[in-house]
């Protein structure tokens, strides 16, 4: 089974566009988790922009599911916030400052002295270390050397051109799942999946663990309502 991670940034998005408290992220949180939703993801960056950081100390004892950290391990701030709360996943992201989204995956050839280092730091701790990586098999078999437990691959590309040619771009996804399998990590996902790719990308990529979806889960929850919105797609993933 594949499961449903929900990224909740863009709540907190709108919470912090007139301050106070509304909506309520944590009771967001906690609702999706009972809308069935596996997983909670936040990705907190040093701006503070959408998540703070005070939002992870308030959501840690509440949620009941699996808690998923992204976030830059070259910010000591974020390192350090990780190995507080101690999640069940943190996934790391190779976000320059200031980034409006992340963008790319890790060279994890180029950096594989530097994860490898930072991973060990994460797993003495018991965290379970999932790294973004682009649809490469060179950067899944890097991967695997810096000792991560899993890779989370980045789906921008596929949603980009998912209506135009579908069959052509999924290819690079399930052959980047399949070396990974082989070497023994585990498979996550997630950028741009929607309720509208999310079915075929599942279908064709083996061994997907869990998807970790936001913008457009959250946006569609505008349409649908927050609790049909989990269950419409937690129906795309059976």
């Amino acid at each position: 089974m594949t499961k449903l991670s929900v990224n909740i940034n863009k709540i907190a998005t709108l919470r912090n566009a007139r301050g106070g408290n509304v909506p309520d992220l944590v009771k967001a949180a906690m609702d999706i988790e009972r809308f069935g939703a596996q997983g909670i993801t936040v990705h907190p960056r040093p701006d503070e922009r959408h998540i703070t950081y005070k939002d992870v100390h308030d959501l840690k004892p509440v949620l009941s599911t699996e808690f998923n950290i992204e976030g830059n391990p070259k910010e000591k701030k974020f390192v350090d916030l990780v190995l507080e709360i101690k999640p069940a996943q943190v996934t790391l992201v190779p976000d320059a400052q200031g980034q409006l989204t992340s963008d790319h995956g890790w060279d994890t050839s180029g950096n594989k002295d530097y994860l490898r280092e930072i991973i060990a730091v994460f797993k003495a701790k018991g965290i379970r270390t999932s790294i973004f990586v682009d649809a490469d098999v060179k950067m899944v078999e890097g991967a695997h050397e810096t000792g991560t437990d899993r890779i989370e691959l980045y789906t921008e590309a596929y949603a980009r051109l998912f209506t135009r040619e579908k069959e052509k771009v999924i290819i690079p996804f399930s052959k980047a799942a399949k070396r990974a399998l082989e070497l023994g990590l585990g498979v996550n996902a997630g950028h741009d999946l929607s309720l509208e790719n999310l079915k075929y990308f599942k279908e064709n990529v083996p061994g997907l663990l869990e998807v970790s979806i936001g913008h457009a889960l959250i946006s569609d929850a505008l349409y649908y309502g927050l609790e049909n919105t989990v269950q419409l797609y937690l129906r795309q993933l059976k």
